[in-house]
């Protein structure tokens, strides 16, 4: 890969993030009267169960190989560190392609071991950035070695009966909400929006989160 290609790139990550600060500084605040049904978002015909008891789960479908994941991470990290307390977030792996299962394994094996919200923005880079091939197996436990983790246990674990457990929950799900494309984001198993639906692109995410948060909230029963 040339040095031209990498700066182009390194450059396109800071524009999204650039465009982030800008919405978060100058959109108005969050709320539902800003999201139009059937335009920014859609209520899900069958809404699912939540996995977050009393807290308002928010879901992000998504792949490592998924390049708009990729520019949409800085923007969804500066969101969780101010995410409201009653809101948990996980992510679920897609796999449109074979490559994007390895990928999945490899999410959550990193997730079992602790080294997922460290290691996921690096992955990101390594993939759409430096062209690393880390859907290949090998590749991808070579590169995590360099991160300092055990790879002996990380290899163990991505073809351990828990996380081919997990990819194949993960596909389940993708199935059940209909997933047709990554990322998408679903606010309490009733709502579903994503980048392509919001002004500003993914700059748009944070507020639309809120707002369907906002919406979720006002609609749960009253304890």
């Amino acid at each position: 890969m040339s040095d031209a290609f990498f700066f182009t790139a390194i450059g396109r990550a800071a524009r999204v993030l650039a465009a982030a600060v800008v919405v978060a500084a100058f959109a108005p605040a969050a709320n539902a009267q800003n999201m139009v049904e059937g335009q920014n978002y859609v209520r899900l015909r069958n809404p699912q169960p939540v996995e977050t008891g009393k807290n308002i789960e928010v879901i992000e479908f998504f792949s490592y190989g998924c390049p708009h994941c990729g520019e949409l991470e800085p923007v969804l990290q500066g969101w969780l560190k101010s995410k409201p307390a009653d809101v948990q977030f996980r992510r679920i792996p897609v796999m449109f392609q074979p490559k994007w299962e390895n990928l999945a394994k490899a999410y959550y094996a990193l997730e079992a071991m602790g080294e997922e919200s460290k290691l996921s923005p690096e992955i990101f880079l390594a993939l759409h950035q430096k062209g690393l091939p880390l859907s290949n197996e090998k590749d991808f436990l070579d590169w995590a070695a360099t991160k300092g983790i055990d790879r002996k246990k990380l290899a163990d674990l991505l073809n351990s009966f828990a996380v081919i457990g997990r990819v194949n929950r993960a596909k389940q799900l993708a199935q059940v909400y209909q997933i047709q494309s990554v990322p998408t984001i679903i606010v309490d198993g009733k709502y579903t929006t994503g980048p392509e639906r919001l002004k500003g692109g993914h700059a748009g995410v944070p507020v639309a989160i809120d707002a369907l948060v906002q919406k979720a909230r006002a609609e749960r029963p009253k304890s």
